[in-house]
């Protein structure tokens, strides 16, 4: 495990474990960035806008993409065993979802750069003269790129594209729980020839190192970040003393709505899937579904049986989480129904030392208990009746979050009357996760601020620029 800064790697600092949460075992170390890291790191990426980089075209780094998505590609084994050891996912998870993903990330970044063109209008002036008047889009600068444990590589990407593409310099700070394949982007990166101080990766916890050291660093110009809300606040905070943007895809507590009409069988797979993919560790993963009365015993007794059924879960990321989690379940279970799950399995090998939970279904909660509430971000998902419409949709965007939904109905005027009412950053249909990446990705409330996506995150990394020509 090593740092990049300024176009080299480098392992100094002081070395903190790694842990496989499949067995709980210490598996590695990685070193901590130092604040001197975090400054050189930093400066390499202010000095590489003033170098080379400043001149590339668009078409360069359109170029520079797709050799970054081919190296990840050729090397799509190494990355698939790197993330599978970073966060204990189902080979076939990683091998199918995070790793084709992140290489699609750069080429859609490389197509929509080179499909991109400026506008410009001719004006009319009192002398008949007229004048031209079109935008430039400028970079923003250093950008801090701060990415998450549960999907590692697919959301590093998902910023670092867009922000090279427009011509930034990135300083990226995985979590310190999973570094490796960040490691690995490094190193391919490297290969396909960016300039010195482009990107670079340093290693480290949050609060009171790099990831603070980075967030308020007086010259990083923009924070883009993935990760949980209140996290998300004191990165805002830091951010406002100088007034720096920041693009944030924070927490979730996602909603279902399954009407009577559905198509019963293709609801409740669609819901496995939904709430119980990588353990339920995804932020659009489904924590609360609302079925109408008529089907909600036929529903609950389908989904508990798909639940108890489910083989090839991973783990929790960390004895911490699975911690809150195991809480979230000890006060529902006191209080509701456990339908399924709810407990540790026992697999009588060297499993039994890592940090899994049953994937689990729980019923008869109010809408006010801490495990309806509250993000938990584990394999959990409590179920609940609605009578109307209208109800189902108060239920639904009620509390702090809003960051994506499911609608399973058999109506298609339902289906178009009911997800736009819904308050998230996206709503699906008949469907979970099926993401077109030029369409705008974020959250409401306390899921976010900003899109990213397609032109959206090309228009975050960017400044645009007015210039008027008399003619």
């Amino acid at each position: 495990m090593r740092h990049y800064v300024g176009g080299g790697f480098d392992a100094s600092g002081v070395p903190f474990p790694l842990v496989d949460p499949v067995t709980g075992r210490v598996v590695g170390e990685v070193p901590e960035a130092s604040r001197e890291l975090v400054d050189r790191a930093v400066g390499a990426a202010r000095a590489a806008l003033r170098g080379p980089w400043a001149a590339w075209s668009p078409e360069e780094r359109a170029r520079l993409l797709r050799r970054i998505a081919d190296g990840i590609e050729r090397r799509a084994e190494e990355f698939t065993a790197a993330e599978c050891a970073d966060t204990g996912k189902p080979h076939a998870l990683a091998s199918t979802v995070d790793i084709p993903r992140a290489v699609a990330n750069f080429r859609a970044y490389a197509d929509l750069l080179a499909g991109r063109h400026e506008r410009a209008w001719n004006t009319p002036t009192p002398d008949g003269r007229g004048a031209l008047n079109y935008t430039v889009h400028k970079p923003l600068g250093v950008v801090a790129v701060i990415s998450p444990w549960n999907l590692p590589l697919l959301l590093l990407t998902w910023k670092v594209a867009p922000a090279l593409a427009t011509g930034n310099t990135v300083v990226a700070k995985p979590s310190e729980l999973t570094p490796g394949t960040a490691c690995l982007l490094a190193e391919v990166i490297d290969e396909a020839g960016v300039p010195a101080g482009v990107f670079n990766l340093v290693h480290g916890r949050g609060a009171d190192a790099a990831g603070q050291w980075l967030t308020e660093h007086p010259d990083v110009d923009a924070v883009a970040f993935t990760g949980e809300s209140r996290t998300g606040t004191t990165i805002m905070r830091a951010a406002a003393a100088r007034l720096a943007p920041v693009s944030f895809e924070l927490g979730g507590k996602n909603a279902g709505l399954v009407f009577a009409d559905a198509d019963l069988d293709e609801a409740v797979a669609g819901t496995l899937r939904s709430s119980f993919t990588h353990s339920g560790q995804v932020c659009l993963c489904t924590e609360r579904v609302y079925v109408e009365r008529p089907v909600f015993d036929a529903f609950a007794a389908a989904l508990a049986a798909g639940a108890k059924a489910l083989t090839g879960y991973g783990p929790m990321i960390s004895a911490a989480h699975r911690d809150k989690v195991r809480g979230h379940l000890a006060r529902a279970a006191a209080d509701g129904r456990v339908l399924a799950g709810g407990g540790v399995p026992d697999f009588g090998d060297a499993r039994d030392g890592g940090f899994w939970i049953e994937p689990t279904v729980l019923t008869g909660l109010p809408e006010d208990h801490p495990a309806v509430r509250d993000e938990i971000f584990g394999p959990v998902v409590h179920l609940a009746p609605f009578d109307t419409e209208e109800e189902a949709l108060a239920l639904a965007n009620a509390g702090p979050y809003g960051l994506a939904a499911t609608v399973w109905t058999g109506d298609v005027r339902r289906a178009h009357r009911v997800a736009p009412a819904l308050d998230v950053g996206i709503a699906w249909v008949n469907t979970w996760n099926l993401r077109d990446l030029r369409t705008p990705f974020g959250g409401v409330k306390a899921s976010g601020i900003g899109r990213e996506g397609g032109d959206h995150s090309l228009d975050f990394f960017s400044e645009p620029m007015n210039v008027c020509v008399k003619l």
